[in-house]
């Protein structure tokens, strides 16, 4: 797929989070405050990444999770930009840039907080997981 391909399918802001390592502004992701049970896919490659389950309110201004939905569904890097140094997260499959990653999430949940672009994500509602082939995840959110 060439980049115009991929731009045109996932758009502008996506293209360039997942692509560029840009991010979305702070409270403006349409899955910031979205609470609905289902799955979150990476926008570029539908590949799993998150429950909504293990989703929480960070109050951080992006989706945050307490973990991936398969501990190989990431990879994670070390990012020196705008003169920090933090975990960057990626998708194992696609490398699409997907956020950070920081140890001040839940105690009780491992202590993790993925802080994941809304723009990097696709939410596939429960009720369509059958659907869009990702029935197999139903009984995770079950639990």
């Amino acid at each position: 797929m060439t980049e115009k391909e991929l731009r045109d399918r996932i758009g502008n802001t996506a293209y360039e989070v997942t692509q560029n390592a840009a991010t979305e502004r702070p409270f403006t992701g349409k899955y910031d405050e979205f609470f609905e049970k289902g799955l979150y896919v990476d926008i570029v490659s539908g590949e799993p990444l998150f429950l909504s389950s293990d989703k929480f309110d960070s109050g951080c201004g992006w989706p945050a999770f307490s973990k991936p939905v398969q501990a190989d569904a990431l990879n994670e890097k070390t990012d020196f930009s705008h003169g920090m140094v933090r975990t960057e997260v990626r998708s194992a499959g696609a490398d699409s840039h997907l956020g950070h990653v920081f140890p001040d999430g839940p105690k009780e949940t491992g202590g993790l907080r993925y802080c994941i672009n809304s723009a990097a994500l696709r939410f596939i509602p429960y009720d369509d997981l059958d659907r869009e082939g990702y029935g197999d995840y139903k009984q995770m959110l079950d639990k």
